[in-house]
């Protein structure tokens, strides 16, 4: 008797493990909100105008006082749209 019980008991956890897994799946499946691609190109290109803008005023935009740090910041800018693009369904 005492043995059914651990049985059922088991049956119910594996039971509701994969109704999890199919919650869990079907969520992944989903696609994106529709602001997702305009902000991660967003970025992308915000990152890559960032450097630019660096590189062509010779260091005196977008922020001066940072020097060559305005580059790191772009590509930062920048690898954040990237690393977007591995959410991106």
């Amino acid at each position: 008797m005492a043995r059914d019980k651990a049985s059922t008991k088991d049956v119910a956890r594996r039971d509701r493990s994969v109704e999890r897994a199919a919650r869990d799946e079907s969520a992944a499946n989903q696609p994106n909100p529709v602001w997702f691609k305009p902000v991660m190109f967003g970025f992308m290109i915000v990152g890559l105008l960032w450097i630019i803008v660096f590189y062509v005023s010779q260091g005196l935009f977008p922020i001066p006082d940072l020097g060559s740090w305005n580059i790191l910041i772009g590509f930062g800018i920048a690898f954040i749209g990237f690393i977007m693009t591995t959410r991106w369904r």
